[in-house]
């Protein structure tokens, strides 16, 4: 599931200019790896043993870990996934741009600050993002 995820979005830079390759929802990490964590789990039986007298509900974290699994993978914007009502590619697509750094009112735009949220969230989700001058912006480590 996950190399034909990633290979349905590997060369797909989104209408916001973030590689959707290095989006784990459309690469399918996020589904691997919840899946993993969720037979390991059950392998254990942690769900029945865990931590409850430190707050661990074992039956709410198997829903949790089953509605991540749910997540459909996304086979990116420019595929008809993501924000069914994303005003960043309604914008884009609708000027006949790939994406946002295409635009030449790209400084101006009205979407500007949504359009900055969303590279800086993927920034800081690990996410390689398209710059003005054709290239890949990395995203720089966050110390916690």
């Amino acid at each position: 599931m996950e190399a034909k995820a990633f290979g349905n979005v590997k060369n797909q830079i989104g209408y916001c200019a973030s590689w959707c390759g290095s989006c784990v929802v459309g690469n399918g990490a996020l589904k691997a790896l919840t899946n993993r964590y969720q037979h390991i789990i059950e392998s254990y039986g942690v769900e029945k043993w865990g931590a409850e007298d430190q707050g661990f509900n074992g039956a709410d974290f198997m829903k949790t870990l089953q509605a991540i699994r749910n997540i459909p993978v996304c086979p990116g914007c420019v595929k008809g996934g993501g924000a069914t009502h994303c005003n960043i590619r309604a914008c884009a697509s609708g000027g006949n741009l790939s994406d946002c750094t295409q635009c030449k009112e790209f400084m101006l735009c009205e979407h500007r600050e949504g359009l900055m949220k969303v590279r800086t969230g993927a920034l800081k989700a690990g996410m390689l993002v398209k710059t003005n001058e054709e290239k890949c912006e990395r995203p720089q480590l966050i110390a916690r």
